[in-house]
């Protein structure tokens, strides 16, 4: 345990003789908690968790369910305008992370005690040590209302955590690192052990916090300094120290839900809901500054596919569809969800956005992950350094892409004589946004369509006078036997109009 609280020596004095003053506190930084990662990286990994009773291993969802934070118990309540709720250990949420509060004098751990917390009926009785600890914690604040806390970014499980900006609810998550994802070995899970909570001022907008990640391959050093708002912002910066190789670091990573959508290429589930998604769409703003959005699929096996760039500006799991219309769910609230968006700071090089969708008929499952590759080996001994500024947010407006975007893409059979071809397939993509609204349809709009392992025929753009977007249609012809890949966007006079549309095809 690390405790950087000072004291004066205790000393009996004569009379007359002055006390020395106590020495200063030592400061607690980022620097602090590097140095103690990079010494933990030099020592054979091992679990510092505590033992949870067995009653609470066995719990089932519904039971951890009822176990209940007490607000009145929340550190910082009353003192500052953030404060901090925390998470029992149980059902899934076995680990202890031990959580300490950063403040002017020093350093504290903040002691778990059972009478933080409610136990429901279901929840059996048992006798709980103190030294059990708190399995994650959420940090709240006045987002929506000045008389409510809402919760801003909580951590819970393994390196996952959570961000919402005003009249969000929580659906894509993120992580603090992926290791060896859709891998022949598997994926390893490295987890936030340790977290140092800057006590905010009583008017502070801003919170910092530091963590300490680990996993059998290296240890990490975090800060995240959070920014509540319509659009929550974090920026997160890190330091790895690897203890061993690693096959794929996935830097940034985000996990969502797609079950099905109006990009699925099949219906395959019988399901009273429109659409059933967390994130409906991979977008891109490579080095070079094109634009780039990739719908996500719901595919019958593992697919991983990974866009190689230079120094991207972004990337992100978005959410476009946001009419309640467009799900029917008044429960579990799709449109509501918010998009994250990876903002690089400083040089990331060469590497690639990979993109992983997996195969799900349960709209629980986390199905989907992007997160960056760098190019780079990952070296023993040698520190990597990298940080991202993380938005959560509703609407974008023009920022997240400035230009015209794909709202729609459907597909159907290509009609010959009245009968289906076979082995072919009719695209249509709706692009507006930008300044496509402006554009009257006598304009020469013309669509760029590529086609890697298949042949493309009957392009056709027309303008919708309906609801204004363009859109295009084509048809697709497979050549071989691998899944096709399409490219499609729109420009005017030689200057592109959208974002470029991506889509795997397998036929």
């Amino acid at each position: 345990m690390l405790l950087l609280m000072t004291s004066a020596a205790c000393r009996s004095a004569e009379p007359g003789v002055q006390r020395p003053s106590p020495p200063p506190p030592r400061l607690f930084n980022f620097e602090t908690v590097k140095r103690l990662a990079e010494r933990r990286a030099a020592i054979p990994y091992r679990i510092r968790s505590t033992p949870l009773p067995r009653a609470l291993v066995r719990l089932s969802y519904a039971q951890y369910r009822q176990i209940r934070f007490k607000p009145a118990a929340a550190l910082w309540r009353g003192q500052s305008r953030f404060a901090v709720e925390f998470y029992h250990r149980g059902f899934a949420f076995t680990r202890q992370v031990r959580i300490f509060e950063v403040l002017p004098s020093g350093v504290r751990q903040v002691s778990y005690r059972p009478s933080m917390f409610t136990f429901g009926p279901a929840v059996p009785r048992m006798r709980l040590p103190d030294y059990l600890g708190f399995a994650g914690f959420s940090v709240r604040y006045p987002l929506n209302t000045p008389a409510q806390e809402d919760p801003v970014i909580a951590f819970l499980g393994a390196s996952y955590f959570r961000v919402l900006g005003r009249n969000q609810v929580y659906g894509v998550t993120a992580r603090g690192l992926a290791i060896d994802t859709a891998t022949v070995g598997g994926e390893q899970f490295p987890y936030f052990t340790d977290f140092w909570l800057v006590r905010p001022a009583p008017r502070a907008r801003k919170m910092k916090l530091y963590a300490l990640l680990e996993s059998r391959s290296l240890t990490g050093a975090y800060r995240f300094v959070v920014r509540p708002g319509a659009i929550t912002q974090v920026t997160v910066t890190a330091t790895l120290y690897p203890r061993a190789h690693v096959a794929k670091l996935g830097i940034a990573p985000l996990t969502s839900t797609f079950l099905y959508g109006v990009n699925s290429a099949r219906r395959r589930f019988y399901d009273w809901r429109p659409q059933v998604h967390d994130s409906d769409g991979l977008m891109m703003h490579t080095g070079a500054g094109q634009w780039l959005w990739r719908p996500l699929q719901n595919p019958r096996r593992l697919e991983v596919n990974r866009f190689m760039d230079d120094n991207p500006r972004g990337f992100g799991l978005i959410q476009r569809d946001r009419d309640f219309a467009d799900y029917e769910d008044p429960a579990a609230r799709f449109e509501q969800r918010p998009s994250y968006w990876v903002q690089p700071l400083g040089d990331w090089g060469r590497g690639g956005v990979e993109l992983v969708e997996i195969p799900s008929r349960d709209d629980t499952n986390y199905n989907i992950d992007a997160y960056w590759v760098p190019s780079a080996p990952v070296i023993p001994r040698r520190p990597i350094s990298f940080s991202y500024l993380l938005s959560s947010y509703l609407h974008s407006g023009e920022r997240w892409p400035p230009g015209g975007r794909a709202v729609a893409t459907r597909f159907g059979p290509v009609m010959r004589a009245g009968h289906p071809v076979p082995g072919m397939r009719r695209v249509l993509i709706d692009f507006s946004g930008g300044t496509l609204g402006g554009l009257q349809a006598s304009q020469p709009v013309r669509a760029e369509v590529t086609a890697a392992g298949a042949a493309v025929s009957r392009i056709f753009v027309q303008r919708l006078p309906e609801n204004g977007a363009w859109r295009v249609s084509f048809d697709v012809k497979p050549t071989g036997g691998r899944p096709v890949d399409l490219s499609c966007y729109l420009r005017l006079y030689g200057s592109a109009l959208t974002e470029t549309w991506t889509y795997q095809w397998a036929s």
